[in-house]
């Protein structure tokens, strides 16, 4: 058992267990969080932006191109500190998924609305000719082709999603990246320790990954 010796990656693993999966499931909420509030905004905002009337497509149309252009870093520091000097006192960890939700909205609604309109018009005639109301088509016809379309994209914004979350460390949230330079900075094990949080991100994204190929073989049958 000499890997677990004091002094070793093995041993000072073990001893920092707590911390680093601690660490390891605020990534795990703060991604689940950010992931599905922006895909919510995107949905919203994807359909805003493809049939909604012309003050809410421009109002959307702003929020996008604005968040965007926006580094994502920027966000944090100001849904954090902004905030704060407005009055409005949140906590590292909700100004984080504000952040992070955001600017995942923002990239979702562009998504959704170009998988909508890649949809054939000839799709949308047939369902008016058929006398479906805007609601149902959306429901029967739209989004489940849409779904299929998204889902590429979808999964590459979910895995930027995942990584953005390191940046929260600079605000105080003590999620992967931050739990690993603290336990570093007892050991100074920094290539070990970094190469194993590099492995838990791996992981992370690969279950998302997997995700999104499961639904996309669960929606492979729908043919238009």
């Amino acid at each position: 058992m000499s890997g677990f010796e004091p002094g070793t990656f093995l041993f000072e693993a073990w001893a920092a267990r707590a911390q680093l999966l601690s660490g390891l499931w605020v990534t795990a909420q703060l991604s689940i969080l950010t992931i599905t509030a922006g895909s919510l905004i995107g949905a919203f905002g994807g359909i805003g932006l493809a049939y909604g009337p012309w003050p809410v497509r421009v109002l959307i149309r702003g929020y996008v191109d604005a968040v965007r252009g926006i580094p994502v870093l920027v966000l944090i520091l100001f849904s954090y500190y902004g905030l704060a000097l407005l009055g409005i006192q949140i906590s590292p960890f909700t100004a984080g998924v504000v952040a992070l939700g955001g600017f995942c909205g923002a990239h979702m609604s562009e998504t959704i609305r170009g998988a909508i309109e890649s949809i054939p018009i000839g799709q949308t005639e047939a369902a008016k000719a058929i006398g479906l109301r805007f609601f149902q088509r959306l429901r029967y016809v739209l989004l489940p082709q849409t779904v299929r379309r998204l889902l590429p994209p979808w999964v590459n914004t979910a895995v930027e999603m995942v990584k953005g979350t390191t940046l929260l460390s600079i605000i105080g949230v003590i999620e992967l990246l931050l739990a690993t330079q603290q336990t570093i900075s007892r050991n100074y094990m920094i290539l070990q320790f970094y190469f194993a949080a590099g492995a838990l991100y791996v992981v992370v994204n690969f279950i998302i990954s997997q995700l999104g190929a499961m639904i996309e073989r669960r929606t492979a049958h729908l043919r238009y």
